[in-house]
């Protein structure tokens, strides 16, 4: 199989008018969280595809359900104990004097979702609320940085026959803008299969060789006969965040979250397996200074962000060493 080949610039979430980006990394071990802020609160939407997912306030943006609009999305490591970074960027918001005003208190509305990165380093140390707090006091409206940072400091990538032949992956954004309307995308890969540039069909990162010399092409290992190692649900999962700068309902909020899927189905391969908790969340500012471009447009610019922000979350990470596990980074594979 021939070496990928570094890809262009991609844009930002940040891009989006009305929202901005944080990051806290752990340097004690590879884990972090990041949170996409919607300061003036955004329509919601969220998509679960995968069989293990580790959410919270999730059920709040059904479609059917009251509450149109979120304040936050909070991404975090740490397994289910990374939900606890959301309470840290509830208590950033209320002291901002963002939120729901439900005239006792101004409730911030804060989805999360988390990924599996315990097997780097001290599983012992998570992000927690004062990792959620950091994020949201780091957070602008520049490029967020990508790669081993927030989310994607502990992200994964090809585990399919073990750790020991897997690859980093990391955090990674992107966007893209038709007629006046943006959307972007803010992607956490730490998914169970590999990562495929959809443009050229070669893996970019994922399970290697038996000698770690080489990228193995995880479907076609498996529709060869060659066994998956035995593994545990809920230890991979790719999570996502959309924003828009149209202005959408939350039915079609639920929609664009939908299609994001169709860019991690572009570019992961296995997917949406019963070992990951795939979470895709989408988010409208409505503060675009042109209308909205309809639906198929605007489906079709999310999974494309989405696609573009998986392939800058890997291409940005960089090799990491935690015990006897060495993971090396798509660059470390890359023609020059």
């Amino acid at each position: 199989m021939s070496s990928p080949t570094w890809p262009a610039p991609a844009g930002a979430i940040t891009d989006v008018a009305g929202i901005a980006v944080g990051h806290f990394t752990d340097f004690r071990r590879p884990t972090g969280c990041s949170v996409v802020l919607a300061r003036g609160g955004a329509v919601a939407g969220v998509d679960v595809r995968g069989a293990a997912p580790g959410t919270r306030e999730t059920d709040l943006l059904a479609p059917s359900n009251l509450v149109e609009r979120v304040h936050a999305v909070m991404l975090a490591g740490g397994s289910a104990f990374g939900l606890a970074a959301a309470d840290g960027a509830m208590r950033w918001l209320e002291e901002q004097g963002v939120g729901l005003d439900v005239r006792f208190a101004t409730v911030p509305l804060v989805p999360a979702a988390v990924l599996f990165d315990l097997p780097l380093g001290d599983a012992r140390i998570r992000p927690d609320a004062a990792a959620g707090y950091a994020a949201c006091a780091a957070a602008s409206h520049d490029v967020p940085a990508q790669g081993n940072v927030g989310a994607g400091a502990g992200a994964m990538v090809g585990k399919v026959f073990g750790a020991a032949r897997a690859m980093k992956g990391g955090i990674g954004t992107a966007s893209v803008r038709v007629d006046g309307v943006t959307v972007g995308a803010l992607v956490a890969a730490n998914p169970l299969g590999d990562v495929v540039d959809p443009a050229t069909g070669r893996v970019v990162a994922g399970a290697r060789t038996a000698d770690g010399r080489a990228l193995l092409d995880t479907r076609r290992a498996l529709l060869a006969g060659e066994a998956p190692r035995p593994i545990l649900a809920g230890t991979n999962t790719t999570l996502a965040v959309i924003a828009t700068d149209a202005a959408i309902t939350k039915p079609q909020a639920h929609r664009l979250a939908q299609a994001g899927h169709d860019g991690l189905a572009r570019t992961i391969n296995p997917v949406h397996t019963m070992s990951d908790g795939d979470t895709v969340f989408a988010l409208a500012t409505g503060l675009a200074q042109a209308p909205a471009p309809g639906m198929m447009v605007l489906a079709t610019m999310a999974a494309e962000a989405v696609a573009r922000a998986v392939l800058q979350a890997v291409w940005a990470a960089e090799a990491v060493s935690a015990g006897d596990l060495r993971l090396p980074a798509a660059r470390d594979f890359a023609r020059p």
